[in-house]
């Protein structure tokens, strides 16, 4: 199984210090992306929770591994209905997630979300074809961001 995290590694921060990087301007109230969502990977008997704040830092708790980062994402879906995502991972704790994996800071990587049916499901996609997809995350209510 290709894991989630494992596609957004992509392109190194350039920030000599260390520095994270600025956050995006805030999203809306309204963004259907800002929000505690869960992936349940049962073939791995393991549940991912993501966090996606509004003013574009995010957090992610996969198995043992904590791990922080920045995104943008657009205010509108495209014509096809897919928000372009950026994300970069700014902090890890070092530890093995879901996969088994140790997830590594510095990575951005594009991708874009689809809302399917609902602003409460939406799927992770490689591009705008849907057919490199993986999903869904299911919003979890009253997780306050």
């Amino acid at each position: 199984m290709s894991r989630l995290r494992a596609l957004a590694a992509a392109a190194a921060i350039a920030a000599a210090s260390g520095a994270w990087p600025a956050a995006a301007a805030e999203l809306p109230d309204d963004h259907p992306f800002v929000g505690t969502w869960k992936f349940a990977i049962p073939q791995l008997n393991c549940t991912e929770t993501y966090t996606f704040r509004r003013d574009g830092s995010g957090l992610v708790r996969s198995a043992t591994e904590i791990s922080e980062s920045t995104f943008e994402i657009a205010a509108k879906p495209t014509a096809r209905g897919f928000y372009k995502w950026d994300h970069t991972i700014v902090k890890t704790n070092g530890k093995k997630d879901c996969a088994g994996q140790v997830m590594e800071t510095g990575n951005t990587v594009s991708q874009f979300v689809y809302f399917h049916r609902s602003p409460d499901v939406f799927f992770i996609c490689g591009d705008e074809s849907g057919r490199n997809c993986i999903g869904p995350f299911v919003r979890q209510k009253g997780q306050g961001v």
